[in-house]
């Protein structure tokens, strides 16, 4: 992997509630780079000045000195773009906790939209996804106290609290025709970022919820233990990142190092020489070229579009699912004085193919809506078989007739309709391996033969 230069704290998602976590590159203060001269808005400055010492003055309450400078600072960067922030010193104490993968809050993602928090996505086994918040709804009301009007920092501020104690949310939810309360008890969140099964046998499926400082080991570690428990070699592999609201930027190159060989995995640009990155990837594909499939939706964000941008755009991987959130911002944690830091957009990240994300996502090579699954109700009666007929001729050789039951993880796929699809989809390219080439361009010939057809019928 290349271009590992220093970078004080890069990130690509949003605010988890109990830290902040975006796209981190490192945690390295950042060096004093030579400033062009800048030049100075006296007049702009007056006025604000201005503005401080009528509020200094005339306000109806005393205001501390500190509090009206970090409301100006909160102001001026809320105002730039949805991402950049002021971090006190216990947000920031918090941010740099949040990444390793324990933190205090909800376990849920949120932004700003309309001057309401908007959920990202719910973080897996933490209380928000247990209590059935979804990725995309709006929360109008925290306890009695409504949103609009609150900046992000203060919604969070009051969603966090001491773990035990509960908070409610009213939330707003497309499909729902009232607002509808959920009640969630604040935990101290321990986040596993990767997990691993086998779906059946020789088809393995990895989840990512987060990318922390070792997902990219973590990964690997799976994966491997994956290919010893299917004998040397899976079939086919699945990679959950649905819901995944993104993280450490370094985790998500070492996640899509681990299948390509080589090539551009991202780039950034900026304005500054510190937010020009490329990150290539380095030889070696733990799979060997067996066939991906990666699962995404509206909650999956900013690493997690690194990793499906670049797995899509070197033909690696099928992208599958729903259209991704579309953050494709790169921010910068810079520390400043007293322990704060700001959280600035610095730049923006684009995949090997130069896309830009922001505000676009990665569209899924294969659309797969998610619907729930229900259970095929048991007949009354029992469907008559061969086998239940009088005089039916006996098995010559009941070792060969035999039936081969197979064995998959029901818990998984059985209401998972998109992971369903995952597999049979997996499975198709497993065996078109085997399918002569001969065969295959016949079967080509005759799809096409068959929809000229169809066309010339619907004309």
């Amino acid at each position: 992997m290349n271009s590992k230069s220093k970078v004080a704290m890069t990130f690509i998602t949003g605010l988890f509630l109990g830290a902040c976590v975006t796209l981190v590159s490192g945690v390295s203060a950042k060096k004093e780079q030579p400033k062009s001269k800048i030049s100075v808005p006296l007049d702009d400055l007056r006025a604000f000045t201005e503005v401080f010492a009528r509020i200094k003055n005339d306000y109806v309450v005393e205001v501390d000195d500190k509090k009206l400078i970090e409301s100006a600072i909160r102001g001026m960067l809320e105002g730039l773009d949805p991402h950049s922030s002021y971090l006190d010193s216990k947000a920031f104490r918090e941010l740099q906790i949040g990444t390793s993968g324990e933190f205090g809050g909800l376990g849920i993602e949120v932004g700003m939209e309309n001057g309401f928090v908007k959920v990202i996505s719910p973080i897996d086994d933490t209380p928000a996804a247990k209590s059935g918040i979804k990725a995309g709804d709006v929360i109008i009301r925290l306890d009695s106290t409504p949103v609009k009007g609150m900046s992000l920092g203060d919604a969070v501020k009051k969603m966090r609290g001491k773990p035990g104690t509960d908070i409610s949310l009213t939330v707003v939810r497309e499909g729902r025709e009232k607002p509808f309360k959920i009640i969630i008890t604040r935990s101290v969140i321990k986040v596993k970022s990767v997990k691993s099964e086998i779906l059946e046998k020789g088809y393995g499926y990895i989840r990512i919820t987060q990318f922390q400082a070792k997902t990219g080991k973590a990964l690997l570690s799976a994966a491997k233990k994956l290919i010893k428990k299917s004998k040397g070699k899976l079939k086919g592999l699945v990679i959950d990142l649905r819901n995944n609201p993104g993280g450490v930027l370094s985790a998500s190159v070492a996640v899509s190092d681990a299948f390509l060989e080589k090539g551009l995995i991202v780039y950034t640009e900026g304005r500054v020489t510190d937010s020009k990155l490329r990150f290539n990837a380095t030889e070696g594909d733990i799979l060997n070229g067996s066939p991906i499939i990666v699962l995404v939706n509206g909650g999956s964000a900013s690493a997690s579009e690194i990793v499906a941008g670049a797995l899509q755009d070197h033909g690696r991987a099928i992208i599958m699912g729903e259209k991704t959130f579309g953050k494709g911002s790169v921010q910068t944690i810079l520390p400043a004085r007293g322990g704060t830091a700001v959280k600035l957009t610095t730049a923006r990240y684009y995949t090997p193919n130069g896309r830009s994300i922001q505000a676009k996502g990665i569209i899924p090579d294969i659309v797969v809506e998610p619907i729930e699954i229900s259970k095929k109700r048991k007949r009354k009666l029992k469907q008559i078989k061969e086998e239940d007929l009088n005089r039916h001729l006996d098995v010559v050789n009941k070792k060969e007739s035999k039936n081969k039951k197979v064995k998959n993880n029901s818990r998984l796929i059985k209401n998972d309709y998109q992971l369903f699809q995952a597999l049979s989809l997996l499975k198709g390219l497993h065996i078109s391996k085997f399918v002569p080439k001969k065969v295959k361009t016949q079967i080509a010939k005759k799809a096409k033969q068959v929809k000229v057809t169809a066309e010339k019928v619907k004309n």
